[in-house]
């Protein structure tokens, strides 16, 4: 699997920052919004295997289609967006 994601404390920050978000400005988006170190890297994770994240993430990961972003997820860190890239 291969994703970008944006990491916000709230439900409200993700539903709001999911409303404008699309594949192209996906990564603009984590660079402004994310609390996550990846977002210097505009929200990438690279490439990750089963087991490497917690489990909400990765199958969030698996159930959004290559190049769709999916609904807020949450896990203990806070509400995630992800934008799956492979």
């Amino acid at each position: 699997m291969k994703a970008s994601h944006i990491l916000v404390d709230t439900l409200a920050q993700a539903e709001s920052i999911l409303a404008e978000a699309t594949a192209l400005n996906f990564g603009s988006l984590a660079q402004t919004h994310s609390k996550c170190p990846s977002k210097s890297r505009g929200g990438d994770l690279g490439d990750f295997g089963p087991g490497q994240m917690v489990q909400p993430f990765e199958q969030a990961t698996l159930a959004t289609a290559v190049g769709a972003i999916s609904q807020p997820i949450q896990t203990q860190f806070g509400y995630h967006l992800i934008h799956r890239t492979g």
